[in-house]
């Protein structure tokens, strides 16, 4: 079995289930105590602390551990909203933010706060200029991932923090997908990161607050980590979280080659093998183990089953999954095809045959979904006929209002449209991909009685 779904919880490090190991007899006594075992509990703690911030890069002060990266995510935006509040009530975040920084803003927002929500270009990433341009008198805090946790582009944190830094705004960066492989750079005020992305236990985050940071912890005041984070201190899995981090890093710069040797390959090869793909994400900024593509006329979780069961463990942010009827926000910001994709990230250690095996099954795995959907052929026969057909998907999922488009486009004259009916979220996103994809017109979206009408114009 091929274990490629690191992005989502990296593989327990041997470290770290050493450190967890030998940490459970030295680190279970209150580190608040002043007897033996609550001085050896405190000394673990206090080295975890000091390790820490030195991989991050920050003062073992600045630094408390939260029993999640999600919650250092929702502690961290709260006080650093409400400590800034007579600075503004503005709230400004990417589109492509984790959903753990969305659902903060949202609830910000409905506590009368004011949210921008800054586009990305269709690799994923903002511009600075797109940033700088959203920062306004009344903002408090501004929030940019550092690596985007489904595709993997990088964002230009550093740049983005010295605009942030100039208007005087901090800047909330969550690291959780980099920190493994690195500390952020720039002048950032806020970080967040969370152990089992790095290979180590679940259950423990990080939350960085850099001194001069109006911050105001939100919820009943605790004594245990500087008021930060409630709660018993998990110190056998802080310790362990502490050691796989020091121990990836240690690791980072040749696993970095490798892995990127082993994406970029599959980048190629799956453009190479598989008929109308899109591989997304920028292909040169990115992490180094995240690869991401979105297949035509498949359905996401039926494919993801049939990589299963050759042994190989993929995710998706497909709409087409009994998790989710509506498209990944981040496909959808970046204006990509959202159907059939597969996100592939490999964790550090993952063998060179294991990719070459991914690459030959894949192309026949796609190609049996397709067939039990009944796709077109890459290329339908020409047919002219009627000047507009108008297809009845309603009721339909994706992928098949796509699938339906693509074998009757062919009926009508070059010139002629098909105006698709369909009330499946999706479409909004996979139809405009399509035409972009096979060189036909999009033409836009009116509204139906039902659902929507998609009008695609023939070029080809």
């Amino acid at each position: 079995m091929s274990y490629f779904d690191a992005a989502s919880a990296a593989p327990l490090h041997p470290v770290a289930r050493q450190a967890l190991l030998a940490s459970l007899d030295e680190g279970w006594a209150d580190p608040a105590r002043l007897y033996r075992e609550g001085r050896r509990a405190r000394m673990l703690l206090d080295a975890s602390r000091e390790a820490a911030a030195e991989a991050v890069g920050c003062r073992p002060d600045e630094l408390v551990f939260t029993p999640s990266g999600t919650r250092a995510v929702h502690s961290g935006v709260a006080g650093a909203l409400t400590g800034r509040r007579r600075a503004g009530r503005h709230l400004i975040v990417s589109a492509v933010e984790h959903s753990s920084v969305l659902h903060s803003a949202e609830v910000f927002e409905s506590e009368g706060g004011t949210v921008t929500q800054v586009p990305v270009l269709r690799s994923g990433a903002v511009t600075v200029e797109s940033y700088a341009g959203a920062l306004r008198s009344d903002t408090a805090l501004a929030c940019l991932q550092s690596a985007n946790h489904e595709v993997g582009t990088e964002q230009p944190v550093a740049e983005v923090a010295e605009a942030c830094r100039e208007a005087g705004v901090p800047l909330f960066v969550d690291a959780a997908q980099s920190l493994g492989w690195g500390p952020v750079e720039g002048p950032w005020s806020l970080l967040a990161a969370s152990a089992h992305k790095w290979g180590g236990p679940s259950g423990v985050g990080l939350l960085v607050v850099r001194k001069g940071v109006r911050f105001a912890p939100q919820g009943p005041s605790d004594e245990r980590e500087s008021g930060r984070a409630a709660g018993f201190e998990n110190i056998p899995a802080i310790v362990a979280a502490v050691a796989s981090l020091r121990a990836v890093r240690a690791e980072a710069a040749a696993e970095t080659e490798r892995l990127r040797e082993l994406t970029g390959r599959i980048r190629a090869g799956v453009a190479r093998s598989v008929p109308d793909v899109e591989v997304v994400g920028d292909a040169e900024r990115r992490l180094p183990g995240i690869v991401t593509f979105s297949c035509l006329y498949v359905d996401g979780e039926t494919l993801l089953h049939e990589l299963d069961r050759e042994g190989f463990s993929v995710s998706s942010g497909s709409s087409c999954t009994s998790s989710t009827l509506t498209p990944s926000h981040v496909l959808k910001a970046m204006g990509v095809l959202s159907e059939g994709n597969v996100r592939v990230s490999l964790p550090p250690g993952t063998a060179e045959e294991d990719v070459e095996r991914f690459l030959a099954v894949l192309p026949g795995a796609v190609a049996g979904v397709r067939e039990k959907l009944g796709a077109p052929t890459p290329t339908p026969p020409a047919v002219t006929g009627e000047d507009e057909l108008l297809v009845d998907s309603l009721g339909k999922l994706c992928p098949i209002p796509v699938i339906e488009l693509a074998k009757v486009i062919g009926r009508v004259p070059v010139g002629g449209t098909v105006r698709v009916l369909s009330d499946d979220e999706a479409a909004r996103l996979d139809i405009p991909a399509w035409c972009q994809m096979r060189g036909q017109e999009y033409v836009g979206e009116e509204p139906a009685d039902r659902g929507s009408a998609y009008l695609v114009r023939r070029l080809l």
